[in-house]
């Protein structure tokens, strides 16, 4: 998995109840054409990055095609949900 592109929002709870502070990125990602999460119109994750004191998690995510924005029910591999959470956190600190 190959993060091409990405756009990040903070995402404000209006009630106050959430603690922390919550990010929505859409991370645009390239595939090897073996994988089975190829996809040829190209294939976005949004990600909801949660970060609370001192430590940031992916609170959740789903797979999304590009061109449509049609959720693809697909799980990723622990590796690939760590992979997302250090770049959600390096591009926070790059803020």
């Amino acid at each position: 998995m190959e993060i091409i592109e990405y756009s990040m929002i903070e995402l404000i709870d209006p009630t106050g109840i959430l603690t922390g502070n919550r990010y929505e990125f859409r991370i645009y990602v390239k595939f090897d054409e073996e994988d089975e999460l190829y996809n040829e119109k190209g294939t976005g994750i949004r990600v909801i990055y949660v970060v609370d004191g001192e430590v940031g998690k992916v609170a959740s995510y789903h797979l999304f095609e590009r061109s449509t924005e049609a959720m693809i029910d697909f799980d990723l591999d622990d590796e690939e949900i760590v992979q997302l959470g250090a770049f959600c956190e390096e591009q926070l600190e790059e803020e």
